[in-house]
């Protein structure tokens, strides 16, 4: 069995990763239009060739607190079911290849907050890396669509 392709990106010291599949791009920071009554982790948009792309602090939705952004943050855009939507983060650091048995169950001690985002954890190399499910990025959006 071949192995599954991670992009892996760093949020403060931890690291996460995510499928490569849903990764369309990786552009330096832009700063967003902020949009009224949006919750805390929703930056606001940018033009991305034309399209409105919704900037998401991934720091602040994960339960870390708000970024303080600076010119070395990166913005993954990625795609959730029908909607693109860029991921604020703090720097991408590789590309993972990895066997589906790599991936160890999120621990019982995690909240159920974490839970909804966190599918796995890899251990690799003495790191340890969050492996997140984009489903539950934008709830907000996905409840007002259903």
């Amino acid at each position: 069995m071949s192995g599954r392709e991670l992009m892996a990106f760093r949020i403060g010291a931890q690291e996460f990763c995510v499928d490569i599949m849903a990764v369309r791009e990786i552009r330096g920071f832009t700063p967003a239009t902020p949009l009224p009554q949006s919750p805390s982790y929703v930056r606001g948009v940018i033009n991305l060739r034309g399209a409105v792309l919704p900037i998401i602090d991934l720091a602040a939705r994960l339960g870390f607190g708000t970024s303080e952004t600076s010119a070395r943050h990166v913005i993954m855009v990625v795609q959730v079911g029908q909607q693109a939507i860029g991921l604020l983060v703090d720097a991408v650091s590789d590309i993972l290849t990895v066997s589906g048995d790599a991936v160890q169950p999120t621990p019982d001690v995690a909240s159920e907050m974490a839970k909804s985002f966190v599918r796995g954890v890899l251990a690799i190399d003495g790191r340890m890396i969050s492996l997140i499910t984009l489903d539950n990025v934008l709830p907000a959006l996905e409840s007002e669509a259903a």
